[in-house]
């Protein structure tokens, strides 16, 4: 069994799928070449089989080509480009197979070994691998090593391609910020047994004492072929069951005995304050041949809403979260070094924030598995395209099914936000096909995971949600207390008041007493320079007042009994947009200890929070306060 510290070790380290471990992998990640292919002419002069003298520049991988990090830091506009590396490869026996792994290249890719064709995706946020065993054995010059070549084509002027906030410009104006443009995400080999396990699913409900697991098989196995699963917290074996397998999948759905005591839920249920990550080991047996084995984990924890509240396991649970754009000066949407995601996770709960909403981008895996690990709630959120049509639809609909079946067993993802503030469907209100398309995103959703809350349309325009989430930039704080301070209040804002540029919840909505939450306001500037910065919602001058007005505007969402929660714009600056609470390096702009007594004041819809502050009021209100056995 792999212990939680080997998994913090090998995520410190660069392994790139937390949440399905073989220690033995092959990082490419590092120099490769690279060309531009401006004229679209690489295929014609065959560089798919590594030839030609196209390949001039150097570029270092995962980091865009527009990067600094990359070496190149080229912020151009090349739609085109080709990547090659000459790999070393593993040792890989005749039973065994080679399988080529990518975190993600944006846009469409397309991929040869040794001249061969080994597989297309298309999808700029999510994984996809291919088995390239054929391309490599059988050459008569075989000397273990092989030409891997990437052609990736993203299109800045494509508007129906789902791209999140990269801009369609040469210069990011506005809101919008250098592209990411080819392979983003680690790059690696990985030798396999021919039946192998490419994927497992979990799901856990503390109340049933059950956890199921969806496992995914490269292939059928032979006849009489087993799994076993065996679950454990710590040195505490917590269920372990084994079943015949016939197929290319499997579910199986194990009892834990320790769940049937409910007075003992406390340490077995993820939470903020109590982040319990469950191991796995995943056997896959074989009579006629090598198995396999991975570990893996999950966390045990129950979301949902009823009575205008966020539910976490139960209970109501107060959203502090802040926008994260993901985006690094040096790197763009890559993290400079996996190390950093950690320090990312770690710098939002010192501001004393128990979650981040991510915005217009899917999040590194590695980043999810420290959100799990030390106990931050994610809302994962979906890149839009710029424009609505069957093309755009298709691609949209296509790539988010693969962001929910990579992403919907961290136990830190609280929440499904398939779209933003109408992107990709700019005229919803006056066409129905846009609105279909919305309440489309919502169903989908649903029913790829129903565990999740789905925020279908996050600001405003909600066809069809089970939270109503508000964009509202108020420049000060009386003017939250005035929309949101009653429910009375907060019923008018959501119907006729329009505290963006649309209507929060049309009259057709579904009204089931959803939650309301404020997922996007402050956006305060601070010290803006002479020309290159976006001034937003608001600036002020000096420390002491961006105190006083984040202080003023959370206190007035603090103080409302109707809000759940809070999101507040944002966590770093970012490129123009320097409303961020740190600073691109990732300091913060007022003490952290400060920032975080500002942040994490009780909220009065949770009456729960201000009897924790009583009882603790040195720190931030504790969010296991509410659960049995505290009074």
């Amino acid at each position: 069994m792999i212990t939680a510290e080997e998994r913090d070790k090998l995520a410190e380290n660069g392994y790139p799928r937390p949440q399905l471990i073989r220690p033995e992998w092959t990082d490419l990640c590092g120099q490769w070449d690279l060309a531009f292919d401006d004229a679209d002419e690489g295929r014609a002069q065959d560089w798919p089989s590594g030839q030609g003298n196209g390949f001039g520049h150097r570029v270092t991988v995962p980091f865009p080509p527009e990067s600094r990090l990359s070496g190149l830091h080229d912020q151009g506009f090349h739609r085109v480009v080709w990547y090659r590396r000459t790999a070393g490869l593993p040792a890989c026996g005749p039973d065994e197979r080679l399988i080529l792994h990518f975190g993600a290249v944006d846009y469409a890719a397309d991929v040869w070994v040794n001249g061969t064709p080994a597989g297309h995706h298309e999808g700029g946020h999510t994984p996809f691998s291919m088995d390239i065993t054929q391309a490599v054995r059988g050459r008569s010059d075989d000397d273990g090593r092989a030409v891997i070549v990437v052609r990736a084509e993203d299109d800045p002027a494509d508007p129906h391609q789902p791209r999140g906030k990269q801009d369609w410009r040469v210069a990011p104006h506005d809101i919008w910020y250098h592209r990411t443009t080819g392979i983003w995400q680690p790059v690696w080999l990985e030798v396999v047994p021919r039946c192998h396990v490419t994927g497992v699913t979990w799901h856990g409900d503390i109340t049933t004492g059950r956890v199921s697991a969806d496992v995914r098989l490269s292939q059928a196995p032979p006849p009489g072929s087993t799994l076993r699963i065996r679950l454990t917290l710590g040195d505490e074996v917590l269920a372990e069951q084994t079943t015949a397998v016939g197929g290319a999948s499997c579910r199986m759905d194990l009892a834990v005995a320790a769940a049937e005591n409910a007075w003992d839920w406390n340490r077995l249920c993820w939470s903020p304050g109590n982040p319990v990550l469950v191991d796995a080991e995943v056997d896959l047996f074989s009579p006629a041949g090598p198995g396999d084995h991975v570990w893996s984990y999950l966390g045990i924890r129950s979301v949902g809403v009823a009575d205008g509240h966020f539910l976490l396991n139960g209970h109501p649970q107060y959203l502090r979260f802040a926008l994260e754009q993901g985006y690094w000066p040096d790197s763009h949407l890559a993290a400079p070094s996996a190390r950093a995601l950690r320090e990312e996770v770690e710098t939002i709960l010192a501001l004393g924030l128990n979650g981040v909403r991510i915005h217009q981008k899917v999040e590194d895996p590695r980043f999810l598995y420290w959100a799990d690990r030390l106990g931050l709630m994610v809302w994962a959120e979906m890149p839009s395209p710029a424009g609505f049509s069957p093309r755009a639809t298709q691609r949209l609909v296509a790539e988010w099914q693969e962001v929910v079946q990579r992403d919907r067993s961290h136990p830190s993802v609280v929440a499904w936000v398939p779209l933003n503030e109408s992107w990709g469907v700019p005229a919803m209100a006056a066409h129905p096909a846009q609105r279909h398309l919305v309440a489309a995103l919502y169903h989908l959703t649903h029913s790829l995971d129903t565990s999740r809350p789905v925020v279908s349309n996050d600001g405003w325009e909600h066809v069809e949600s089970d939270i109503w989430t508000v964009h509202d930039y108020a420049p000060s704080g009386r003017g939250l207390a005035e929309r949101y301070g009653t429910p009375e209040a907060s019923a008018q804002t959501l119907g006729r008041r329009w505290p963006g540029p649309h209507r929060v919840v049309p009259d057709d909505a579904a009204d089931r007493g959803q939650p309301v939450m404020l997922t996007e306001f402050g956006g305060l500037t601070y010290a803006p320079g002479r020309g290159d910065v976006w001034l937003g919602y608001g600036t002020v001058r000096s420390e002491q007042e961006l105190a006083d007005r984040l202080g003023d505007l959370v206190g007035a969402v603090c103080a409302s009994a109707t809000l759940a929660g809070f999101c507040y714009t944002q966590l770093t600056d970012t490129e123009q947009e320097r409303n961020g609470l740190l600073y691109a390096d990732r300091t913060p702009k007022l003490p952290a200890d400060r920032l975080a007594a500002i942040l994490s004041q009780p909220s009065r819809a949770v009456p729960g929070e201000e009897i924790a502050a009583a009882r603790h009021p040195a720190g931030p209100p504790d969010t296991g306060a509410q659960r049995e056995g505290t009074g």
